[in-house]
């Protein structure tokens, strides 16, 4: 199945980089398309990530975030040897998605319930990284006077 980021990405400033990378992401295990997963935009600085893991449990998960790279990985542990499983349905082997998130971008937390694991980012552009408005002053002195004034 192809997702298309499109519609997103038209709609969300600052995070076409991430659209493109998720949508090349997709495009890359487009072969293995499992664990089956969504990502939904909760608001303006808020996204998540929802992954179909039925069979898995909090021990065989696990999550990292190194840079600007997300990896989830699933690993089931062996079953006892008591168990005689007659018909082998749900899929419990191991996987690993990587997905690429953009600047500032950090996982506020993850859950698992009901066979979804839920991943929650959010995006924190730091103080000094975000736009400010500069004040324009009518005075007739020039803009290096003013420089020099401040440093005094």
């Amino acid at each position: 199945m192809r997702t298309d980021f499109s519609s997103w990405s038209q709609s969300s400033i600052g995070f076409d980089r991430l659209f493109d990378l998720l949508e090349s992401s997709s495009r890359n295990q487009a072969g293995d398309g499992w664990p089956a997963y969504n990502i939904e935009k909760l608001g303006e600085e808020r996204y998540r990530i929802t992954m179909a893991v039925a069979g898995f449990g909090p021990d065989d998960l696990e999550i990292t975030k190194h840079s600007n790279q997300l990896l989830v990985r699933g690993k089931k542990s062996e079953q006892p040897g008591d168990s005689h499983v007659l018909y082998h349905g749900i899929a419990t082997r191991s996987f690993e998605r990587r997905f690429q998130l953009a600047d500032f971008v950090d996982v506020a937390g993850a859950d698992l319930a009901n066979g979804l694991l839920v991943i929650d980012l959010v995006r924190e552009v730091p103080e000094a990284m975000k736009p400010r408005r500069i004040e324009l002053s009518a005075g007739s002195s020039p803009t290096a006077g003013r420089i020099e004034q401040r440093a005094a």
